[in-house]
């Protein structure tokens, strides 16, 4: 399995209505240290036709990570809202309280 596959899978677990950072994602894919290769990752993902859930995926700062190739900021935080993800007046989210904790590791 490739390692955009291992990261394609565990974004894939995300539930509804929660995020993960990153760093995470490239932690439970076992790919330690390689926020950025998620982020070429998930770049590479068509934002409409995919069964990938992209947009839950998320800076660690809480903050979605704008592209200044790539559109879909304004797409991202919409999705998010419509799965009740709230945002503050500066556009971060809560990771105390939206951030993804599995309870076991994603089957790779």
């Amino acid at each position: 399995m490739s390692s955009y596959d291992q990261i394609y899978q565990v974004v894939r677990q995300i539930p509804h209505g929660y995020v993960a950072t990153y760093g995470q994602v490239a932690d439970l894919a076992h790919l330690y240290g390689k926020a950025r290769l998620v982020g070429y990752a998930l770049y590479r993902v068509d934002p409409v036709l995919t069964d990938i859930p992209w947009h839950r995926v998320i800076n660690a700062k809480g903050e979605i990570s704008h592209s200044p190739l790539r559109c879909g900021g304004d797409y991202r935080q919409r999705s998010l809202e419509e799965e009740g993800i709230k945002f503050s007046h500066k556009g971060k989210i809560s990771l105390r309280e939206y951030l993804w904790r599995p309870l076991e590791l994603p089957v790779l």
